[in-house]
């Protein structure tokens, strides 16, 4: 059962990131003030992060493949939320999906690890992949995203960071 915010009909800007891998870079943070609510699509790599996000916005987040330790434990694999009467499904590796979002009503799906900004609709579900907003990995871009929400439609747009 999908898990609804606090207010979840008065939250309209939803920040993404994903990847830090122990790296909160201050461009991530100041495109993420101001969010109703943030999500992070994993391999966060250090429980610092998740407190430093929590403090701007109610936070979700789900364990990535380099995510270790008795925080990340607690953290779930996938998250399932819904805001706004749109479903949205977190995972961080979108080749782990064991199931069809369509299907399941879903129109939203937010993943990361591939560190690839993306932004696609496919079967009427819009698909986000925020990139990584840690460490640079070869010559991708450091990125963050933002989901606006607007009586039940959802929209991404994507964030280069300055860095």
């Amino acid at each position: 059962m999908p898990s609804r915010l606090q207010g979840s009909t008065m939250i309209h800007r939803i920040g993404l990131i994903s990847d830090t891998h122990g790296l909160l870079r201050p461009q991530a943070l100041a495109r993420l003030v101001g969010c109703d609510a943030i999500i992070h699509a994993g391999d966060i790599c250090d429980a610092a992060i998740l407190a430093a996000l929590a403090a701007i916005a109610p936070l979700t987040a789900v364990r990535g493949n380099n995510d270790h330790g008795d925080w990340a434990e607690a953290l779930p694999e996938i998250a399932r939320l819904e805001i706004q009467d749109v479903k949205i499904l977190v995972i961080h590796d979108l080749k782990q999906l064991r199931m069809d979002p369509a299907g399941q009503g879903y129109g939203v799906v937010i993943a990361g690890h591939s560190h690839r900004p993306a932004v696609r609709e496919q079967d009427g579900v819009l698909y986000v992949n925020p990139g990584s907003a840690g460490p640079r990995r070869f010559s991708l871009p450091v990125s963050v995203a933002t989901l606006r929400l607007d009586q039940g439609r959802a929209a991404a747009q994507l964030h280069t960071l300055d860095v």
